[in-house]
């Protein structure tokens, strides 16, 4: 339904270029009910951040709250993360069950996981190789080890950091592209 048409919106603007109050319930009231925003704006000849800006401000609470972007720390971030890297949730399942809207955020949080990773370099050895090592080498077996302990201080640190950025709410982190002196 168009406003012009109904004839009770004449002249939506007010000299001083305000919209008529009662043209922004109705439309608020319109996109609650399922309008989309972009027909909404074509129809009545709105701008988007006029739209949006209305459903900010004139919007139920319940609309409101829905468009509020939901924060996430590092901490829970990281265990969405790894619950999906390790195969335990898909991304579908990860979204519904933290209430997360997009599985993009999902994704780009796993990329953003993964430049923060500190890579740990997989010795690969060639078949010959392998067969010159003796399956016996305590040289080996220490290595091994070593790596084990490395990679669980690594992982307990990393966790201490997101406890204490959560805690403490700094960031202890430098981000990428930070100037150091």
């Amino acid at each position: 339904m168009n406003y012009q048409q109904d004839g009770i919106y004449e002249s939506h603007k007010s000299p001083q270029g305000h919209y008529d109050k009662r043209l922004i319930e109705k439309v608020v009231q319109e996109v609650e009910n399922g309008l989309p925003r972009k027909e909404a704006v074509r129809i009545y000849g709105l701008g988007k951040n006029s739209l949006c800006s209305w459903m900010r401000q004139y919007g139920s609470e319940h609309y409101r709250q829905h468009l509020k972007r939901k924060s996430y720390t590092n901490l829970q971030k990281r265990t969405i993360v790894t619950a999906v890297e390790q195969g335990r949730m898909t991304l579908g399942e990860a979204q519904a069950a933290y209430g997360i809207r997009s599985g993009r955020t999902i994704r780009g949080w796993l990329l953003q996981h993964k430049s923060e990773k500190v890579e740990i370099c997989i010795e690969t050895t060639s078949p010959m190789a392998r067969e010159k090592a003796s399956p016996e080498d305590p040289g080996k077996a220490a290595l091994q080890n070593a790596l084990q302990q490395a990679e669980l201080k690594i992982k307990a640190l990393n966790t201490l950091i997101d406890v204490a950025e959560e805690q403490l709410k700094i960031d202890i982190r430098k981000k990428s592209g930070a100037k150091q002196s």
